[in-house]
């Protein structure tokens, strides 16, 4: 577990992923790497003998076919559904680091420093991530440093990390720039959703009203009377998730 101390001086922890875990992911996608590139090899190589193409076509080709594979797979898997296959086999998840969805952006910041930094170009097959996540307190490679993010043991999380919005809140929401809250508060707001159930109900009102506080205060906004404050929480989150999956289907769509 690694401890994050939020801005609002909120101790919390997330289930990291060390070396070990993330070095089996990589292997099974590597292998699935590897049969995706021969096959995009061998249709190249089809087409190449078919026709009256030079060497320099079929070098070209095989540059892109290694763009697909090295950098395309994993920015794909991650934008999408946040996970490559092998981080779903070991129930592994890239998340920003305020346990929110990554969108476009983060995933292939991640692959392109991963091509370049972390394991081929530069990294020495893998020795710079190895050594960078092994010093890190949260066991990240240069690439997750360089996009914001986390790879978190999913399975170890007691419940989603998305929260569901109560239906009379939507219009509010809607209305204030939730995009605003600083990821450390937002994920402090997150955990104590997720620990509802096991606090009492002094300390579910407590915390409730002192995060509430301090997310209105950073919007400069006033939340709606007579509510308690978890609901209000989960309908900013939800709100918040919500906006960033508009904006990373843009980002694909726009790609």
């Amino acid at each position: 577990m690694a401890e994050i101390t939020t801005g609002e001086a909120v101790s919390l922890d997330l289930s990291i992923a060390r070396i070990p875990s993330r070095a089996a992911a990589m292997l099974i996608d590597l292998v699935l790497q590897v049969i995706l590139g021969a096959l995009l090899l061998g249709i190249a190589a089809t087409i190449w003998a078919s026709g009256d193409n030079d060497e320099a076509w079929m070098a070209a080709i095989g540059i892109a076919v290694a763009v697909i594979t090295l950098v395309g797979y994993p920015a794909f898997w991650e934008a999408t559904i946040g996970r490559t296959p092998g981080k779903t086999a070991l129930g592994l998840r890239v998340v920003r680091a305020d346990g929110g969805p990554i969108d476009f952006r983060h995933a292939i910041t991640r692959a392109l420093t991963g091509l370049i930094v972390d394991f081929w170009i530069l990294g020495a097959f893998g020795a710079v991530a190895i050594l960078t996540s092994f010093c890190s307190r949260d066991g990240r490679r240069v690439g997750d440093v360089l996009a914001g993010t986390l790879v978190i043991r999913e399975r170890n999380l007691p419940v989603s990390l998305r929260p569901v919005a109560a239906p009379f809140f939507a219009g509010w929401t809607a209305r204030i720039a939730v995009d605003d809250i600083p990821d450390d508060l937002a994920l402090a707001v997150r955990q104590y959703l997720i620990r509802i159930p096991n606090l009492t109900p002094e300390a579910q009102n407590w915390l409730g009203a002192e995060l509430l506080e301090a997310v209105c205060r950073r919007l400069r906004t006033t939340p709606p009377p007579g509510h308690p404050p978890a609901p209000i929480l989960a309908a900013m989150m939800a709100e918040r998730h919500g906006r960033d999956l508009t904006a990373a289907s843009a980002n694909l769509v726009r790609v």
